[in-house]
């Protein structure tokens, strides 16, 4: 990967703001994940955001466990759970210390290490579909709860940093209900997204539990 003025790391300051400004301002900035079989370079193209406390879709609603302590520290840090019995998710905490804000990285277009991307999805049948949602995101990149607590301002060694990239335009960015949110927060306008970039996933609204079925939860 080459240095650049768009290889930039964001600073924490970035991420220590309310997470409705950190979500949409996330779009268009490059995420690299680096490890021991090299690097892989993402340009950021779907988030959701999630306020905490004061979010029922959120994870944190409930207040702080285990599982989700990270969301409680410093700005600028990866969350990262497992859902489903089989599936990472990446999330990037926002915010004041203490507020329990994130924002989960839903897609994005693979700039650099495709080679590597494909190894680990390989039944993506482009390289538009190895980011397309926020399981295969964090299946292309390598991340697991390894890296839950990562701090994403740690430096040119860091395992996951965020790099300034090249924001995406206003008149460019939509914005609409979260995927799969239901209940109080399913009509919140807090996904965000490119408008036409091949690399955002479809939206699906909340389905209904069944009975004896397990609760779903897919944001942070």
């Amino acid at each position: 990967m080459t240095a650049g003025p768009d290889r930039t790391p964001l600073d924490r300051a970035f991420f220590d703001r309310p997470v409705l400004e950190v979500a949409p301002d996330l779009l268009g900035r490059v995420l690299v994940r680096r490890a021991p079989d090299g690097p892989i370079a993402l340009r950021l193209t779907e988030v959701e955001a999630y306020a905490g406390p004061a979010d029922p879709g959120s994870h944190a609603y409930r207040g702080r466990t285990e599982r989700n302590a990270v969301m409680f520290g410093p700005p600028g840090h990866a969350y990262v759970y497992f859902t489903y019995g089989m599936w990472h998710c990446l999330n990037l905490v926002c915010g004041p210390e203490g507020h329990a804000s994130g924002v989960l990285l839903r897609a994005g277009e693979v700039l650099d290490g495709h080679e590597r991307a494909h190894q680990r999805r390989p039944k993506a049948r482009n390289d538009h579909e190895l980011a397309k949602g926020p399981a295969r995101l964090a299946t292309a990149l390598g991340v697991d709860r390894r890296l839950d607590g990562s701090d994403v301002c740690g430096g040119p060694d860091a395992p996951l940093s965020l790099l300034t990239g090249h924001p995406a335009r206003p008149e460019r960015v939509l914005s609409g209900p979260r995927t799969g949110v239901g209940g109080e927060g399913a009509t919140h306008p807090w996904r965000f997204w490119i408008d036409g970039d091949p690399s955002v996933s479809p939206y699906r609204a909340h389905a209904p539990r069944r009975r004896n079925s397990t609760r779903r939860q897919v944001g942070t």
